[in-house]
């Protein structure tokens, strides 16, 4: 559910609620007696546009997590981003990224939004990496979808994106009593840490997770990991080529995926800024990922980078265990 408030009197001017009421538009893609319980929990905080003049709110995965059998159908807008008018509430548009979500994949990691040439058109874009392993580009005036590629290679589910932005699914892929393993894991090939875009470089990057999951088919949701010495879990800071949504470079992490929650930041001056799993804060040439310094402290990171100017010189900091660690450019 979305709200929106007056702020001079804080009352309360529309409600959009993510999933509909029983025999409400939407309500034809849930089959079964799951509505009621729903989901498409609003996780994380949107992002207003002033150029298009629209609200875009990522919403989460639709519940029973793991059992779909009582909600057959795409469940909306679960999964989805949603185009909202931020005087009105109305919906504008949506597009949906996991369709009758089985795996628990929430659509909540941040958008970046875009003005940039794409395949020879000047577009407004939306760009996510999301967790379901898909780097995915919309044109954020209409919600038309333009692309849609792995940027992590563990991923077992989907073939790819359609041209009607939909997944082609593969076969083996549904929960089971006894479990299904499949790629990527319930925390997801990437997370709600931000991602960046450096227009100079045409590149967006992202944490990325190569990992799967044994899922098992319960109305609790069932997540057990899977381990296998031989092809263990892995962590990667990646640049992803706008136009075509090719990994162009990666940066190996040492240590375990789940101990690192940083996102990264990029500046005009061609640098990225990211959290290392090892606990180092770390600098890399945004064209060619080649590190250009790394400083340990030591914590694993919960947090994103941030950049700010104070009298005309620019910082960059985050936050680091108990600390705040910043750095002048």
């Amino acid at each position: 559910m979305g709200c929106g408030y007056d702020p001079e009197t804080g009352e309360q001017v529309w409600r959009f609620f993510t999933i509909p009421k029983r025999g409400e538009k939407g309500s034809e893609t849930w089959k079964g007696s799951a509505l009621e319980v729903g989901g498409g929990a609003t996780w994380t905080s949107g992002s207003y546009d002033a150029e298009t003049g629209l609200l875009y709110w990522p919403t989460g995965n639709p519940y029973p997590d793991t059992d779909g059998d009582e909600r057959e159908g795409d469940n909306l807008y679960t999964n989805c981003v949603i185009a909202l008018d931020p005087k009105t509430g109305q919906l504008k548009w949506h597009y949906q990224f996991t369709p009758h979500d089985l795996h628990d994949w929430d659509a909540t990691e941040p958008f970046v939004l875009v003005n940039a040439k794409f395949q020879g058109r000047d577009r407004k874009l939306l760009l996510q990496a999301n967790r379901n392993g898909f780097f995915y580009v919309l044109d954020r005036v209409t919600g038309e979808f333009l692309l849609g590629k792995p940027f992590v290679r563990k991923l077992t589910w989907a073939s790819g994106i359609g041209t009607d932005g939909r997944p082609v699914l593969l076969d083996g892929n549904r929960p089971t009593k006894g479990g299904t393993k499949t790629c990527p894991a319930v925390r997801g090939a990437t997370n709600w840490y931000s991602t960046a875009f450096n227009p100079g470089a045409g590149l967006f990057y992202t944490m990325a997770v190569e990992d799967c999951n044994i899922y098992q088919q319960t109305s609790a949701g069932g997540f057990e990991p899977y381990r296998d010495p031989k092809d263990p879990a892995e962590k990667f800071l990646r640049a992803i080529d706008l136009q075509t949504g090719r990994i162009v470079w990666e940066v190996p992490q040492v240590g375990a995926p789940e101990s690192n929650y940083s996102g990264v930041l990029s500046t005009a001056g061609g640098v990225v800024f990211y959290g290392e799993t090892g606990g180092s804060f770390a600098a890399v040439d945004a064209k060619s990922g080649v590190t250009l310094w790394h400083f340990n402290t030591g914590n694993q990171w919960k947090a994103s980078p941030i950049t700010y100017v104070v009298n005309g010189k620019q910082y960059v900091a985050i936050a680091s265990g108990g600390n705040v660690v910043a750095f002048g450019l």
